[in-house]
């Protein structure tokens, strides 16, 4: 019988969570052995040279990236010999590995691409969102990026956005639930809140969307490499990330997932380039039946390459489970000492990720206050303008601090005094 791309979408999405579309590999249920902090300072520089608690804007390198990087200028300058060489297929398939153990995937379901925003565009085209109409449900602690594609889906194409609301800085699944029906095509989340930290419960949205039909992409660069995740458990259809937050990495290039089952039936291939294909004997293409088909172009940035292999080689050797429980014990001490200082936290108590956002009343104030005594920013300071429940929007400014590896104790206590100064 016919089957149409409705109906795929609902079969194939429903019984994704039931069934998965792959074994899923088990989890060590042992605790995570304890990070060597000291030991990890002395790999990154920047930890020695000044503060930096701005971890979920950018990741400093290590000395490995950094050693890295200069054998491949001088790969560049001299040619191959010594131990230079390029970004070779090899490393590319590493890196490829290296992110998919990451997620729980397999390297077949990951593709290159040049940052995050560029993964989802490559979904929401292969999706054919702009000839389907239905409606989009995303929520409003999600990347402004994201927010901007889909409203402008709907003035271009019609394509229904809905907006949940956040409740005491959380995205309930009832709220969810309420926003998602029959004609949902897409739910899209940012897995983890670039404005909070603030972590979706993935699993029970998805098991929602799934249950109507609906695909669902996840933005995971506040998330990749210091939290675990786990796409097949979290019912995850595709997402992506770019390289230069908690994968240590830099910026122009990053990964897209998008499971096995759901390439080239549910997510078009939209993009044609010979990064998708190879030669056969009789000189004809023959096109790669991988996540490969969704890198459009032919070539990548391999200096961010030879960065981003670095640094998931430096998040893998740590754990991720490591790197989490380290960073918790730093969470837990802003959340007990900030707020006596006038800081009402945004990030849930009990949210499992190092970044972890206060309200700042006079965000120009607490700017100037740090930069007295560090003389350049420490922290991410924004401003959020935000949507109330009359409707009414209201300017919040917050201050977002990403905590790291490389961050200790005495981080904290320069950073505490540095706010309670007068």
């Amino acid at each position: 019988m016919d089957i149409n791309r409705r109906d795929l979408f609902r079969i194939v999405g429903a019984s994704a969570l039931a069934a998965g579309a792959r074994p899923l590999r088990a989890r060590a249920a042992s605790r995570p052995a304890a990070v060597d902090v000291a030991a990890v300072r002395a790999e990154f520089p920047r930890a020695a040279r000044k503060l930096w608690l701005a971890n979920a804007e950018t990741h400093p390198y290590s000395v490995h990236t950094l050693a890295a990087l200069e054998r491949y200028g001088q790969y560049r300058a001299l040619g191959r010999g010594d131990g230079r060489e390029g970004f070779t297929a090899d490393d590319q398939a590493e890196l490829k590995q290296l992110f998919a153990s990451l997620i729980n995937a397999s390297p077949d379901e990951i593709a290159f691409v040049q940052s995050t925003t560029d993964g989802e565009n490559i979904v929401v085209a292969g999706l054919e969102l702009q000839r389907s109409g239905g409606n989009v449900v995303i929520d409003d602690l999600h990347f402004d990026a994201s927010r901007y594609l889909y409203e402008r889906l709907e003035q271009d194409a019609g394509v229904e956005l809905r907006v949940v609301p956040h409740r005491d800085w959380r995205i309930a699944p009832e709220d969810m639930e309420q926003a998602i029906d029959a004609n949902t095509r897409l739910v899209s989340m940012a897995l983890v809140s670039n404005i909070n930290g603030y972590m979706h419960d993935a699993a029970a949205v998805s098991s929602i969307a799934h249950a109507h039909g609906a695909h669902v992409y996840a933005d995971i660069i506040q998330g990749a490499g210091c939290t675990p995740i786990d796409v097949g458990a979290m019912g995850i259809d595709s997402c992506a990330c770019s390289t230069y937050k908690w994968l240590m990495g830099a910026f122009g290039i990053g990964f897209l997932y998008v499971r096995q089952d759901l390439q080239g039936a549910v997510v078009k291939q939209t993009r044609y380039g010979l990064r998708q294909v190879r030669r056969g004997a009789d000189g004809a293409f023959e096109p790669v039946e991988t996540a490969v088909r969704y890198e459009g172009t032919t070539s990548i940035s391999n200096l961010a390459g030879v960065a981003a292999l670095e640094g998931l080689r430096q998040v893998t050797r740590l754990g991720v489970d490591a790197i989490r429980a380290h960073a918790g014990q730093l969470t837990d001490r802003l959340h007990r000492e900030l707020p006596p200082l006038g800081y009402e936290a945004i990030t849930p108590r009990d949210n499992p990720t190092p970044i972890v956002s206060f309200r700042t009343p006079d965000p120009d104030a607490t700017r100037a206050r740090l930069d007295r005594v560090f003389g350049e920013p420490v922290v991410s300071i924004r401003r959020w303008r935000r949507t109330l429940a009359s409707g009414e929007s209201e300017d919040l400014g917050y201050m977002r601090i990403g905590v790291s590896v490389f961050n200790n104790d005495d981080d904290l206590d320069e950073f505490i005094g540095a706010l309670g100064a007068s």
